[in-house]
């Protein structure tokens, strides 16, 4: 397809957002859907203007959707104000361990049990599925810093925290299928892909997020220097954070995520925010805290943007995935049993009221992180005949995922937000 005619289906859709986005926001009707609806058009299902595969063009998906996923986690730590003492991370951080590795438990299951799968292949499905989207769940995660509702904040949380802890379980699924080195009796999987791989990960994003927030600090009020460069700011600690996590063998996920959260904070601890950023009077004291609240901003709309080519991407290879009839019972088993039960094993006793559980086991979102770890598998070992089962499962459940969640987001936290904040 012609490059510019990408450019102006492109434009399109960024206007129509720009023009249409408070509309949508009171319909039943995500952006997702209708970037879904997009991808479906331009490819061999609608005007036929291209035709991507998703086996053949898998490295190159690989690397889109990781950078995509990189955008969301960074802005989901951002938004993350709360400190780490706070007993509403609880939440969040059950979910993103007991109920990811309930939810792989479960897939596993299905997978051994009525799939047919070996085991390897069932724990691999299992770690592609189990983790929450951060790239599509913006409706029902935390809008502002400010904001503390629970029902948002473990849905923040977990989306930025289970896209890393998902990480193991895949090289667990492809070491027992002979494609990645686990060592004997799984030691090395342990030590390295468990142990050191989350410990890098968090420890290079949490000090790069801290010292670089301090040095901007620094800079800022003593010199009235860097300011005004939060894009730089943002990428830069995304790329940084990304790489030396990975080049120390560490999950680069977690790191970026970590980035976030601890920029936050840093900013946080300065002092509160107060002015728009700006550029200071000569003489004048720059508003320090405010770099945090610029970079997310600035980040919010390349995540919006990174969605948008996401989504479209997924449309477009929808005609080509080896749909298996399995789906139909999958799909709704994924959406309708695995996810709620999880919830209710991860969060036992946490305090969260009935409405948030039911919520939080609703809206187990599956999208752009699910497609990352298919091709990720799909570019490091799995084997071909594997490849259709697992491919047509993930598509499935996260085109399903886009529709039934995108109808019901609007409605349902309405509700919630009717609920929350009874007329008086």
């Amino acid at each position: 397809m012609d490059f510019a005619l990408w450019l102006a289906i492109g434009g399109a859709l960024l206007v129509l957002m720009a023009l249409g986005g408070s509309l949508l926001a009171r319909l039943p009707v995500s952006t997702s859907m209708l970037y879904l609806l997009a991808g479906l058009a331009v490819g061999p299902l609608g005007l036929a203007l291209a035709a991507p595969e998703l086996v053949q063009q898998a490295v190159l998906l690989e690397h889109l959707t990781e950078v995509i996923v990189l955008l969301s986690l960074f802005t989901s730590g951002l938004k993350m104000s709360v400190g780490l003492r706070d007993k509403r991370w609880l939440a969040p951080l059950r979910l993103a361990l007991l109920s990811m590795l309930a939810t792989v438990a479960l897939i596993t299951l299905a997978g051994v049990a009525w799939l047919g799968l070996p085991l390897g292949a069932a724990v691999l499905l299992g770690g592609i599925l189990a983790p929450t989207d951060p790239v599509l769940a913006t409706d029902v995660q935390v809008d502002d810093p400010a904001d503390r509702d629970q029902l948002r904040f473990a849905l923040t949380g977990e989306g930025g925290l289970n896209d890393g802890t998902a990480f193991p379980v895949v090289m667990l699924g492809l070491g027992l299928l002979g494609a990645h080195e686990i060592g004997a009796g799984g030691w090395r999987w342990l030590a390295v892909d468990v142990l050191w791989a989350t410990a890098a990960g968090l420890a290079v994003g949490a000090a790069l997020g801290t010292g670089l927030g301090r040095l901007v600090l620094y800079l800022r009020r003593r010199h009235q220097e860097a300011l005004g460069s939060e894009n730089f700011l943002s990428l830069g600690l995304i790329g940084l954070a990304y790489g030396i996590a990975v080049l120390a063998h560490g999950y680069g996920f977690l790191a970026v995520f970590a980035a976030g959260l601890a920029l936050r904070h840093t900013a946080q601890q300065a002092s509160p925010p107060r002015l728009p950023l700006a550029a200071p009077a000569p003489g004048a004291e720059a508003p320090p805290a405010d770099v945090a609240q610029a970079v997310m901003d600035f980040n919010e709309q390349l995540d919006r943007i990174g969605e948008m080519a996401g989504v479209v991407v997924i449309g477009l290879l929808l005609w080509a995935v080896p749909w298996t009839p399995a789906a139909w019972w999958f799909v709704p088993l994924m959406l309708l049993l695995v996810r709620p039960l999880s919830v209710a094993i991860g969060l036992g006793r946490a305090r969260t009221t009935p409405l948030q559980r039911r919520l939080i086991g609703w809206f187990g979102i599956r999208g752009i992180g699910s497609l990352y770890y298919l091709c990720y598998a799909l570019n490091h070992g799995l084997p071909a005949a594997h490849v259709d089962t697992l491919v047509g499962l993930t598509m499935a459940v996260v085109v399903t995922s886009i529709v039934v969640h995108g109808v019901s987001v609007t409605p349902l936290m309405a509700r919630y937000r009717r609920v929350r904040t009874p007329r008086r």
